[in-house]
């Protein structure tokens, strides 16, 4: 069998002025959420030299005033079809390790720059969700992905962080609302998002046997870059037959390294039919 060898790389962006890391030992730990919790990672990388360590560390302090938004982005992928974005958050901590294998652990989650930026916002007249939503993304520095059934929302008005105005557009109605990477993303909380999906058997990256659970399945496979929170996964298992069918995915764990260790995700998944609402 002919290897396919691994890709991890890291973009962080400071000031406007983003470097990317290639080529070096690479871990990430993280998850993504279809619902208002914040998804979050955890990537550790090895190697860097003094006056990038330094660097990094130094821009990415707490303690580093004025506040400013600092983001990282991770990607994927294998050298057969290159990368792709598995993660896009704003940084909130680095930690460095002790010799003698130094490295930057570098924390992330998305959205978390604007839980200190305080809005107010109100319209005066009936206003479609969908302007509320465009507006929030707008306010966010995030694309809108609105695909759910557009509603006239009467006397919305919202004062807080920016951050938590996806909960208030989430309780709008019977809506999914989540920040994925660069996109705020709102869709009826049952639907499939459309044009993303990812079809799973044991020939194309499952690990072990898919596990069901009263509303629907949990499943572990290699890295996989169609497969995305809130999208569609088909499932075909040989062992467990009562696993196949098609589901909504509401959470991605990933376990990721380019030289030794894991390389895959495990996806949360409901049922078509019997999902509700995200909680």
């Amino acid at each position: 069998m002919q290897l396919d060898p691994r890709i991890l790389n890291v973009a962080i962006e400071i000031d406007g002025k983003v470097s990317t890391y290639k080529n070096l030992p690479i871990k990430a730990t993280g998850s993504k959420l279809a619902n208002t919790i914040q998804s979050e990672f955890s990537i550790t990388i090895y190697n860097l030299s003094r006056a990038a360590r330094d660097h990094i560390i130094n821009e990415t302090s707490p303690l580093n005033l004025p506040r400013k938004r600092r983001q990282i982005i991770l990607y994927a992928g294998r050298q057969s079809y290159g990368t792709f974005k598995v993660f896009e958050g704003d940084i909130v901590q680095t930690l460095i390790t002790q010799p003698p294998d130094i490295a930057l652990t570098i924390k992330a989650r998305t959205g978390f720059f604007f839980m200190g930026d305080i809005t107010s916002t109100s319209y005066a007249a009936d206003v479609a969700m969908s302007k509320i939503a465009k507006d929030t993304a707008e306010g966010m520095g995030l694309t809108l992905a609105f695909e759910a059934t557009d509603k006239n929302i009467s006397n919305y008005n919202y004062s807080g962080a920016k951050a938590k105005q996806i909960d208030s557009l989430a309780s709008a109605g019977n809506y999914n609302v989540f920040v994925d990477d660069d996109k705020l993303v709102v869709k009826n909380a049952d639907q499939p998002l459309t044009n993303t999906s990812a079809s799973l058997n044991k020939n194309s990256g499952m690990i072990g046997i898919p596990l069901v659970n009263e509303e629907g399945v949990t499943v572990k496979y290699l890295l996989d870059p169609n497969s995305k929170i809130g999208g569609l996964l088909t499932i075909n298992s040989e062992m467990n037959p009562a696993a196949n069918g098609s589901f909504v995915i509401f959470k991605i764990t990933y376990e990721l390294s380019n030289r030794d260790g894991a390389f895959y995700n495990v996806a949360e998944c409901r049922k078509l039919g019997i999902w509700q609402k995200l909680i």
